[in-house]
């Protein structure tokens, strides 16, 4: 039998490839400002860090306060526009949800996402029914890497933080995490930028691919 009864997933970059939509979304916002289009491969690694972290990429880090707010605003409506065009689950995925499903326990999302963005994407790739808790970073006062987040995941999945492991692909993700007293497990397939050394973000393990974590649900 399982210690776990509960896993619980950061959104983009870990549960969802989302990258594609949101780079789309960069580029046309770089277009409608009349600036060059930047590579896919470029813009992948910023994903898990936000909008504005996006628009810092495609605009410059130096960018006044006034025009960041204006284009992280149109970044925003164009990527809500095309939510999910090309976004899909990791390759694993879907396998790794029905085996959850299957051993009886359950499965949510804590993302730092707002929730009139989380709530639709996770409805257009048909999981909003099966979760069994979504926590937007709009659903509590703090967002991650404070634990609230994922006391308030534990309290609508129905189990305690010792039961849950968390899934993410930052090192706040990890944090957040080892704040609430879970098991975390990096996502070395999301969007992690070269620079980093996950070995020093305090995880339990690392994974290459989604189905290895059957595997720690029960070790």
């Amino acid at each position: 039998m399982s210690k776990i009864k509960t896993v619980l997933f950061d959104l983009d970059g870990t549960l969802i490839d989302t990258a594609p939509d949101m780079a789309n979304a960069l580029n046309r916002l770089l277009k409608e400002e009349n600036l060059a289009e930047m590579s896919f491969e470029n813009i992948r690694p910023v994903v898990s860090n936000g909008s504005v972290a996006l628009v810092k990429l495609g605009f410059g880090n130096d960018i006044e306060d006034k025009l960041l707010a204006r284009l992280k605003t149109r970044y925003l409506e164009i990527y809500q526009q095309h939510l999910c065009e090309d976004s899909v689950l990791f390759d694993g995925m879907a396998q790794l949800l029905n085996h959850i499903e299957q051993q009886k326990m359950n499965w949510g999302v804590v993302t730092n996402k707002p929730g009139w963005l989380t709530e639709p994407l996770m409805q257009q790739i048909g999981l909003l029914d099966r979760a069994a808790c979504i926590v937007s970073g709009d659903t509590t006062e703090n967002r991650k890497p404070h634990p609230q987040p994922m006391y308030h995941a534990c309290l609508a999945a129905g189990s305690k933080p010792y039961e849950c492991v968390y899934v993410g692909d930052h090192r706040r993700d990890i944090e957040a995490g080892n704040n609430a007293g879970m098991k975390t497990i990096v996502a070395l397939y999301g969007y992690i930028d070269s620079t980093e050394n996950t070995d020093d973000w305090g995880a339990d393990i690392n994974i290459e691919h989604p189905d290895e974590i059957i595997a720690h649900l029960y070790a």
